[in-house]
């Protein structure tokens, strides 16, 4: 027994030895290295002035979290920082209550270590962006609050996507900070801070509005930089526009129209758990249709971080100039803000909304959400600015000049009676004719004149429609029609042409056909064929030019053929047209009274010789004649006919209304090909008031004015002084 109990003893004592040698193997391999340094808590308690940091870690709560494992960036207030505190605030470090210490710690608190050498690059999905970040995400987040909607107290959280919510996301307030190669990066100056934090020297490393002090102190769990200065959570633009009552006009819009609340069961029962209330917890949303939602602390969201990379601008007007502009343009037409189309105000807000920063240096070169540029001046158009903590907030003493509201589409747009009007220039000229670099003439299309006509839109069908003898056309050609008149009362005139309208002139107009005025009245090809002219009544002036009211019908385009409008001045011996209409006629390319060779929707100029030069042409052989040398109108033979046709194609322009205005000059086709298949070409040497046209054989006529600019189907009719030769 006693051998037994010695040899347990022995095996026992080697037992106990081998796993001493295996711990200490353990420890030496897996056990904490003696030089790491200590978690940030302890780390804070060793270097011995933050004393006040340590005490709020420990009234918010904090002290375990950063006393444990963990990958933090602290932003470490040290003693000094909070004496400056506790005398601005006449407070003491025992009078900071637990919910105030919390502030202090988490907002100061960003996931994930950043030390200098990433601080400001961009955490992206593929990897880090050198030099693309100036902000970091928090631990600090407001979560549920009571507010008072309608005159009832609500509990409400507010929304973490732009226009939308997505529960499980905290809504976590990000810090902004400033570093020397992100501002070098983005070609910022000092200046670019201190507009913001006068009173702090930019140093390259500057958080909110205090100094990094001491940078890159590594700990067990993260990394801190120390700070001079205490820095509570920065407010929302939301909450800093709410704080701040000469922004109540422009904030009253979104309250009023952008804001709704809708009830959420997960966030009712998560906060239940939380603080064991059974209130039902409602979304504040913004509408989906603003540039950024103002109490979204993410940014877009494209990518997780991507609030790390960029921010929202705001830009308010105080309640003086904003409600001056609101009665003197927005609302010229309107009785109250209550009777605008919502996109009307959708529009004025995000003209002051910005998806991007826009700092103070780069308020020309940075557009907001409508494309548009700042047009502030940031030395005297600027009253307020504060960083906030997802965005900048500008206040302002002007407005925003949007083009949509500037420019001559703003005559229309802010004018209920102009309604039809708008939903074309919607289709595809809004951002044409909205722009401020471009100079427009617009004649005014009024719901009542196209209702009359027989124009109207269905919203049931989401359609233009046209109404004739009691049947109703839906769809794309009530659409069509509308468009080609809508184009005909548009013009662009970079030199003010159609500034005065008492002389005479005549324009093209966008879509391509032209229009004249004379005395005050203006009329289109369609007018001419129905003896009709319109009478300017009124006018305004905008930001791009100027918009004419105008009576008596539309500027309508014709339904005649270029044929007929010739014969209009051809038909009697004494009419200017009379020698070229009767070969016309007679000639086989007179096809159901129209002009071979001429096609639907294409651009012409037909240049008319007089009657004596006609029969200078018969006389020359080049059309055909009689026995006594006069122009046979009506040759049989086909050699003959050749002869008309080649004339008469020879003098049109293919694809070109060419009007004696002095603004087309050089070589155009004809509707002549010679007999290689290749198109024959004419000569315009166009100035105002003249025009002389060559041929290819250096002949040469000059346009009869007075018989000249005349206006048919997308064409325009010029009389010459001679006939031109082609070289078949």
């Amino acid at each position: 027994m006693f051998k037994f109990y010695k040899n347990l003893f022995s095996l026992l004592a080697v037992v106990l030895i081998f796993g001493s040698c295996r711990k200490k193997a353990f420890d030496d391999y897996y056990g904490r290295p003696s030089n790491l340094a200590p978690p940030i808590y302890q780390e804070l308690q060793s270097r011995g002035n933050f004393k006040n940091l340590l005490a709020c870690i420990d009234k918010s709560g904090y002290k375990s979290t950063l006393s444990a494992a963990g990958y933090w960036t602290f932003f470490a207030p040290n003693d000094d920082a909070f004496k400056k505190y506790f005398t601005d605030n006449n407070t003491t470090i025992d009078k900071i209550d637990s919910v105030t210490a919390k502030k202090i710690v988490t907002y100061c608190l960003v996931y994930n270590a950043f030390a200098t050498d990433h601080i400001a690059d961009y955490q992206s999905n593929s990897g880090w962006v050198p030099n693309n970040a100036f902000k970091r995400r928090t631990a600090y987040y407001d979560g549920v609050y009571q507010a008072t909607v309608n005159g009832q107290t609500m509990s409400v959280i507010s929304s973490n996507r732009n226009g939308s919510y997505l529960f499980g996301d905290n809504n976590n307030k990000y810090i902004p900070y400033f570093f020397s190669s992100y501002f070098a990066a983005k070609n910022l100056t000092a200046s670019d801070y201190n507009y913001f934090f006068p009173n702090t020297t930019y140093t390259g490393f500057n958080v909110v509005n205090a100094t990094v002090v001491n940078k890159d102190i590594y700990a067990e769990n993260g990394v801190i930089h120390e700070i001079d200065r205490v820095i509570l959570p920065l407010p929302s633009l939301e909450q800093y526009l709410a704080s701040n009552p000469q922004y109540s006009a422009f904030k009253s819009l979104y309250d009023q129209f952008m804001i709704s609340y809708l009830a959420n069961p997960d966030a009712t029962h998560r906060n239940q758990v939380l603080t064991g209330s059974a209130a039902q917890v409602y979304i504040k949303l913004y509408n989906a249709s603003l540039a950024f939602s103002p109490n979204n602390e993410n940014y877009l969201k494209l990518a997780d971080n991507d609030g790390q990379a960029d921010g929202y601008t705001l830009f308010v007007p105080t309640n003086d100039v904003f409600n001056q502009y609101l009665n003197n343009v927005i609302l010229e037409n309107y009785k109250s803000v209550d009777k605008l189309p919502i996109n009307i105000i959708t529009d004025l807000l995000n003209a002051h909304m910005w998806q991007t920063t826009v700092w103070p240096s780069k308020f020309s070169s940075t557009n907001n959400f409508q494309g548009e540029p700042a047009r502030f001046n940031a030395s005297t158009d600027i009253v307020d600015k504060q960083f906030c903590s997802n965005g900048i907030f500008y206040g302002t003493n002007k407005v925003q000049q949007a083009n949509v509201f500037s420019s001559i589409y703003g005559k229309a747009y802010l004018d209920p009676n102009y309604s039809l009007m708008i939903r074309l220039l919607d289709l595809n000229l809004r951002y044409t004719i909205t722009s401020p670099n471009l100079k427009f003439t617009m004649f005014m299309l009024s719901d009542a004149t196209l209702r009359s006509m027989g124009f109207d839109y269905s919203t049931a069908n989401s359609a233009f429609t046209y109404t004739a003898n009691g049947v109703i056309t839906i769809g794309n050609s009530a659409r069509d029609a509308l468009l080609r008149i809508l184009n005909t009362h548009i013009v662009l005139t970079p030199n003010g042409e159609l500034n005065d309208l008492s002389g005479q002139g005549i324009a093209e107009t966008y879509g391509g056909e032209y229009i004249r005025w004379k005395n005050n009245t203006v009329y289109a090809a369609g007018n001419v064929e129905n003896n009709q002219v319109l009478t300017v009544t009124g006018s305004k002036t905008a930001g791009n030019g100027k918009v004419y009211y105008v009576s008596g019908g539309v500027l309508q385009y014709p339904s005649n053929t270029v044929a007929s409008t010739i014969a209009k001045f051809g038909t009697n011996p004494t009419d200017p047209y009379y020698s070229f209409y009767q070969y016309l006629k007679n000639s086989t390319l007179f096809v159901n009274n129209e002009i071979s060779g001429i096609q639907p929707g294409v651009f012409y100029t037909v240049f008319i010789p007089t009657n004596q030069a006609i029969a200078a042409a018969a006389a020359a052989g080049l059309l055909p004649k009689t026995s006594t040398g006069a122009p046979n109108y009506n040759p049989t033979a086909s050699t003959d006919k050749d002869l008309v046709n080649r004339f008469i194609l020879f003098h049109i322009l293919d694809g070109n209304s060419v009007a004696v205005d002095g603004k087309k000059n050089g070589q155009f086709a004809t509707l002549l090909k010679n007999s290689n298949g290749d198109k024959t070409n004419l000569i315009i040497n166009n100035q105002p008031n003249s025009m002389q046209v060559g041929d290819n054989v250096g002949r040469t006529a000059n346009v009869v004015v007075a018989n000249s600019n005349y206006l048919a189907n997308r064409t325009l009719i010029h009389q010459i002084d001679n006939y031109l030769q082609y070289v078949y």
